[in-house]
C-alpha cells in the first residue's frame, strides 16, 4: 500500500533528520547501544535498545546507509549479586572481578555475563532488531584500546578538570584516568602507582600484588566508564547515541562524556536524546537489574505480541515515562493497535483525517517486526478472544476452527496472538474475568424448581431458535421467557451464568450464548 503524504512529525524520523543535518553527509551512520549484563536485562533496558532501533530504522528508510551497534560491557566490575540468583555464597567470591569471570550457576554458558546478554540476543530478532554485537571484555583483553588509554593518561589533567566541574568535591591529587583489574586475584581493588609517560603502567593490589605491565599486552587496564564511553565514541564513529535522564542529568555522565569525546579524543559527541524511566503496572519504583526483581523483555513478550510490543515504544515519545500493564489494560492496548491497524488500511477523505492518519499510519510501519502487511490483517476482538480461548479450554486449534475464516498466511500471526491472551488469562486476568464452562454431564446447581425449569426453557429456546434470526431479535424471545417464568432479569441472568459457567456474573449474556454455540450451551441449560 503507497500513499502520497507529507513528511513524518514521528520523533524516529525529526532524530533521523537531525542527525543528517548535525553529521552532514556520510557514507554511513553509526547508531549506538549497549549495557552492562550485571543481571537480566528488563524491559526497561530495552527502551533504549529499541529507540535507536527505531531511529537507524528511520535512517535507513530515507535512503542512508546505517551501522546499529550495541556494546556488552561484560569487563565492567561485578558489584552486587542478585537477590534472585541462587548460589550466593559462590557469587559472593566474585565481587569486584570482571562480570565476565563470574560463572553462570543458571545454565551451561561461559559465564554469568553471556547468560544475560544470550538471554536478550535471541529474543530480539522477535520484535525486529538484529544488532551488530561489541563485547567489550574481548575487545579490552586483546588491548585493543591500548592507544584510547594512553589517550586518557596523557589528557590526565584536562579530565579531571572536566570531572571536578561537575563534582561537589575535586578528585585525589594521585587518581588516574584508568582503573586495573589484578593479574594475581582479578579484582580492581587495586590503586595506580605511576606511568612511564609511554605504555607501562604500574599497580598495587590490596592483595599485595605489584607490577607494571604495557598497555599493548595486558588485559588489566581498563578506562572508567566516563572516560570509556567518549573513547568508544571516537573508536566506533558513533553518530546517535541516545541516554537515561540519569545521564541526561545536569553534570551527569553525558555532560561529562561531550566534553572529554572533544577535548581529549577530538570526536564531536554524538546527536542524543534523553529517555524516561518505564514502570510496570501495579509496581512502584525504578527498575533494577542488580536487585533481580525485574520484568524483561521475554516476560513482556508472554502477554503481547512483537508488533505490539513495538507499537508500546513507537507510539510513545522516549522523554514520557509510561507503564507496561499485565492488568486489564492489556486489553486496552490490544484495541489500540487494533485501531491504529484499521487506521492505516482506511484511505482518508478529508484533510482534518488525514492529519490524524498521518500520524496513525507512521506509528503501524514502526510497529511492524519486518516488511508493512500489503493488505489489512485478519483482526479479532481481544476480549472475544480470550472469551473463546475460555470457552475451548485454551484450545486454540479448536478456536480457529470455530472461527473458519482464518487464511493461511494470517495463521501464525492469530495462534501468536492467541498463546498470548491465554497466558495472559491463566497468569493475570483478574479472577472475574476468568471463567471455565461447567462439565454438562455434571447436574445443574442447585435451585427452586420454577427456576430450574426457566433454565431448562432457555436451553430448549435455544436449541430451536438461536442463530434463526439476528441476535438483537433473539434476545427478545429471552426477555419474554423471563416474563413468562416471572423472574426478574437480573435473577435469571444469574442462574443462567451459575448454571454456564458456576458464577453468578460473565460476559453479555446473549452474545455469549452465541459465542458458546447452539448445540453446547443448550447441552448445559437442558
Amino acid at each position: 500500500m503507497s500513499i502520497e503524504r507529507p513528511k513524518s512529525t514521528h520523533w524516529a524520523d525529526i532524530t533521523a533528520d537531525k542527525i543528517i543535518r548535525e553529521r552532514g553527509p556520510k557514507d554511513h551512520y553509526t547508531c549506538a547501544s549497549g549495557i552492562t549484563p550485571s543481571g537480566t536485562v528488563h524491559i526497561g533496558n530495552f527502551r533504549e535498545i529499541i529507540s535507536v532501533e527505531l531511529v537507524a530504522r528511520a535512517l535507513a528508510q530515507k535512503g542512508e546507509k546505517v551501522r546499529f551497534i550495541y556494546s556488552w560491557d561484560e569487563y565492567d566490575v561485578f558489584r552486587k549479586v542478585p537477590k534472585n540468583m541462587p548460589r550466593q555464597e559462590l557469587l559472593e567470591t566474585y565481587l569486584r572481578k570482571p562480570i565476565t569471570l563470574v560463572p553462570d550457576v543458571l545454565g551451561n554458558e561461559s559465564s554469568y555475563a553471556r547468560k544475560n546478554e544470550r538471554d536478550l540476543e535471541v529474543l530480539l530478532p522477535l520484535v525486529g532488531i538484529e544488532p551488530e554485537y561489541i563485547y567489550q571484555a574481548e575487545r579490552y583483553r586483546s588491548s585493543r584500546y591500548a592507544s584510547g588509554i594512553r589517550t586518557a593518561l596523557e589528557n590526565r589533567d584536562v579530565i579531571r578538570r572536566e570531572l571536578d566541574a561537575h563534582r561537589t568535591s575535586p578528585l585525589a591529587d594521585d587518581w588516574w584516568p584508568a582503573s586495573v583489574f589484578c593479574t594475581a586475584c582479578d579484582r580492581d581493588t587495586t590503586k595506580v602507582t605511576g606511568w612511564d609517560g609511554e605504555w607501562g603502567l604500574s599497580y598495587e593490589c590490596e592483595c599485595g600484588n605489584r607490577e607494571t605491565v604495557d598497555l599493548r599486552h595486558t588485559h588489566a587496564v581498563k578506562l572508567p566508564w566516563r572516560i570509556d564511553w567518549p573513547m568508544r565514541w571516537k573508536e566506533e564513529g558513533v553518530d546517535f547515541e541516545p541516554a537515561g535522564k540519569d545521564h541526561h542529568s545536569e553534570g551527569g555522565s553525558f555532560d561529562t562524556a561531550k566534553l572529554t569525546g572533544k577535548e581529549v579524543y577530538g570526536h564531536e559527541p554524538p546527536v542524543t536524546f534523553q529517555y524516561d524511566f518505564i514502570r510496570i503496572k501495579g509496581g512502584a519504583g525504578k527498575i533494577s537489574s542488580s536487585s533481580g526483581e525485574v520484568v524483561s523483555l521475554g516476560d513482556v513478550l508472554e502477554v503481547y505480541q512483537p508488533e505490539v510490543v513495538r507499537y508500546l515504544f513507537a507510539g510513545t515519545r522516549p522523554n514520557s515515562e509510561f507503564a507496561i500493564s499485565f492488568d486489564l489494560d492489556v486489553l486496552k492496548v490490544y484495541e489500540d493497535y487494533d485501531k491504529c491497524e484499521r487506521t492505516y488500511f482506511t484511505k482518508p477523505e478529508t484533510e482534518k483525517a488525514m492529519k490524524n492518519w498521518e500520524k496513525q499510519a507512521r506509528i503501524y510501519e514502526l510497529s511492524q517486526v519486518r516488511e508493512v502487511p500489503g493488505a489489512m490483517p485478519y483482526q479479532i476482538q481481544i476480549r472475544h478472544l480470550c472469551n473463546l480461548l475460555q470457552i475451548n479450554s485454551g484450545d486454540i486449534e479448536a478456536v480457529m476452527e470455530y472461527l473458519g475464516d482464518i487464511s493461511e498466511d494470517q495463521v501464525a500471526k492469530f495462534r501468536n496472538r492467541a498463546e498470548c491472551a491465554w497466558f495472559w488469562v491463566k497468569n493475570y486476568a483478574p479472577e472475574d474475568f476468568r471463567f471455565s464452562l461447567r462439565d454438562p454431564a455434571t447436574p445443574l446447581p442447585a435451585m427452586g424448581e420454577n427456576e430450574r425449569n426457566a433454565v431448562q426453557a432457555l436451553g430448549k429456546l435455544i436449541e430451536d431458535t438461536m442463530g434463526t434470526m439476528p441476535e438483537k431479535e433473539w434476545s427478545n424471545l429471552v426477555y419474554d421467557l423471563m416474563v413468562e417464568k416471572g423472574i426478574e432479569s437480573a435473577d435469571f441472568f444469574t442462574l443462567v451464568y451459575k448454571a454456564l459457567i458456576g458464577k453468578e456474573k460473565g460476559p453479555r449474556l446473549i452474545s455469549f450464548l452465541h459465542t458458546i454455540g447452539k448445540e453446547k450451551a443448550a447441552a448445559l441449560l437442558k
